[in-house]
């Protein structure tokens, strides 16, 4: 394998950075995303429970916040509620969607690199390709004095395609890969949208006074 890459020449190099960059944000990607991280099953209900008579302690929102993603949000609309007087619905949705905006943004983090890499990943290996194949026909041009040998006119085309070949084994996975979590982030993003609603809404039919 290693006889094959250096055969390939130096076009294989950008390839080879791009699949160690792009399996490095898959496993940064998986440790990320994980459930617990970003939406805990019970945690929306155990906040509204924790809240039934009144906005709870700063140490509780504090823990929640550090809890997930979704705590983080949650916390937010405490923090709202427990400012305005009546505990506003606005002022508290306001709030719950800017910090939604960052969740958002940190959830999306590296998949524009990961789509850039399947998009570029097969230009890489065409190009790779593009170069071998002029340099095997110029060292077969009769200017050079080289002899046109069929058997290592062949080896040379096929050693020039596995710039193609390692492009396309590169841009694969890391297009699964990239789906993959796109679809994972929009379905957190959706659950998370909802869960503050729901959590907007109770917020606004508390009356009782914020303890301290």
């Amino acid at each position: 394998m290693f006889s094959i890459l250096v055969a390939a020449g130096w076009p294989i190099v950008p390839l080879l950075l791009c699949s160690i960059i792009a399996t490095a944000l898959v496993i940064e990607r998986f440790l990320s995303l994980k459930a617990a991280k970003v939406l805990p099953p019970q945690l929306l209900n155990e906040a509204i429970a924790v809240s039934q008579d009144g906005i709870p302690s700063a140490d509780v929102i504090a823990k929640l916040e550090r809890n997930s993603a979704l705590g983080e949000m949650l916390a937010s609309g405490f923090r709202a509620a427990q400012a305005g007087a009546g505990h506003p619905a606005d002022e508290v949705r306001t709030a719950m969607e800017t910090s939604g905006r960052a969740i958002a943004h940190r959830l999306e983090r590296y998949l524009p690199a990961l789509a850039t890499i399947a998009s570029a990943a097969p230009l890489l290996g065409l190009l790779g390709t593009v170069i071998g194949m002029i340099e095997i026909f110029g060292s077969q041009s009769p200017g050079t004095g080289a002899a046109g040998n069929p058997a290592q006119l062949a080896h040379g085309i096929s050693i020039a395609l596995y710039n193609t070949a390692f492009g396309l084994i590169v841009a694969v996975p890391t297009l699964i890969f990239w789906r993959y979590f796109r679809s994972r982030v929009d379905g957190y993003l959706l659950h998370l949208e909802l869960a503050g609603e729901r959590f907007a809404q109770h917020l606004a039919g508390l009356r009782a006074a914020p303890r301290p």
